[in-house]
């Protein structure tokens, strides 16, 4: 396979627009779903992919997403075994007279296009095969991370993890520069679908400036997961440094809806605007998203105490009809977000509900010190306690 030219196989923007389609169809415009649902079909016929079509109409909970075409199923199904039967005559002929480099790519061939179509169990097996036939490294490699795609456009985490481990490995063999790299994104969208953006994140930002995995995701769409990603990781200095002033997130920021207000008003403490922005991308980027969709709740209320705190860090104590004046909320919301943050040790701080105010409750890091060496010395004496007790 040429490391230049990996293909989208299978395509992973099919399992986004039945995302759409299944999740959301209440929400979305119905231009959007309209696209999205021409954009499937035309996907399924395009790639042949009788046996994904197949299991899209009989699951009750998707087949509603798809018109049911007996006619359009049939044609599939009647490519595919005739692509496999050319390929089964291929590999008997190359087998009869050929070598082991050509049998390796007519396993790669029918491993490929079992992929394609959306045959999950197949495909995985016949990778498996190519890559036990294998002659190098970098052949081994891409298959590998065709089979980590395989698990992406299926949702199986377990497929991904296993992929992942064996790439590596792989890797750490002799993989090249631009398979490490990739690998990288693949592992980086793996850990955000898992909630650990902070290894996610930062292994997005190792690939930012090398990014080549079209065939995982687009440009701009990788752009945004590492924008969402390391606004919520990243230390104030950092963001500025690392994602505001990139050039590279500068270069697609303004072809992506709200993402440039929502990492510039957070960055200058403009919370009205960075509230405002934080709905519409949860609405834009965070819901429709395969990737980041269950994490929702999650990521919004993580972004919300990153505002509190850094707003909070700024003042001793701040009233909290400011506070709400400045997010551009009411005193009741703030006071309920408030406190259920401070309650569960998010927020350093304390209401003063005779007053209105919240008082910020900096920790102290000599008074922490002093106890930490209290109590390790404790330890230390309990412990030469008992050993003199044990040599009398």
């Amino acid at each position: 396979m040429d490391e230049d030219n990996v293909l989208p196989i299978p395509n992973l923007a099919l399992q986004q627009s039945l995302f759409l389609l299944a999740h959301h169809s209440s929400s979305l415009p119905s231009s959007t779903l309209s696209a999205a649902s021409t954009s499937l079909l035309e996907g399924i016929e395009k790639d042949e992919m009788a046996p994904y079509y197949s299991t899209i109409l009989s699951d009750p909970t998707l087949k509603a997403c798809v018109k049911h075409d007996t006619a359009l199923l049939k044609r599939l199904r009647d490519k595919n075994q005739e692509e496999l039967r050319k390929i089964d005559e291929k590999q008997k002929e190359v087998e009869e007279s050929e070598g082991d480099m050509e049998i390796n790519g007519v396993l790669r061939q029918r491993a490929a296009y079992l992929a394609k179509i959306g045959d999950k169990d197949k495909a995985l097996e016949a990778h498996d095969v190519a890559i036990s036939k294998g002659a190098g490294i970098g052949s081994k490699l891409d298959l590998t991370m065709a089979k980590i795609r395989i698990g992406f456009f299926f949702g199986d985490t377990n497929v991904v993890i296993a992929a992942i481990a064996e790439a590596k490995k792989l890797v750490e063999e002799g993989g090249d520069w631009d398979r490490r790299n990739r690998l990288k994104v693949y592992e980086g969208l793996h850990l955000l679908s898992v909630r650990d953006f902070q290894q996610g994140g930062q292994l997005f930002l190792e690939a930012l400036s090398t990014f080549t995995a079209t065939e995982l995701l687009g440009y701009n769409d990788f752009i945004t997961l590492t924008v969402l990603a390391n606004a919520l990781t990243l230390k104030r200095v950092d963001l500025k440094k690392k994602i505001i002033d990139s050039p590279e997130v500068l270069q697609v920021i303004d072809e992506i809806p709200h993402l440039r207000t929502y990492v510039t008003s957070l960055y200058n403490c403009e919370y009205g605007a960075f509230f405002r922005a934080l709905a519409e991308v949860e609405q834009a980027h965070v819901l429709p998203s395969r990737i980041l969709s269950q994490h929702a709740r999650y990521y919004v209320r993580e972004m919300r105490i990153i505002a509190y705190s850094q707003l909070l860090e700024s003042y001793r104590s701040l009233s909290i009809d400011n506070m709400a004046t400045a997010f551009g909320v009411s005193a009741e919301f703030i006071d309920t977000e408030l406190s259920r943050f401070i309650s569960g040790g998010r927020l350093p701080a304390v209401i003063d509900k005779v007053h209105g105010i919240v008082e910020t409750r900096r920790p102290d890091a000599k008074n922490a010190q002093y106890n930490r060496i209290i109590k390790e010395g404790d330890v230390l004496l309990n412990s030469l306690q008992k050993l003199s007790r044990t040599a009398l």
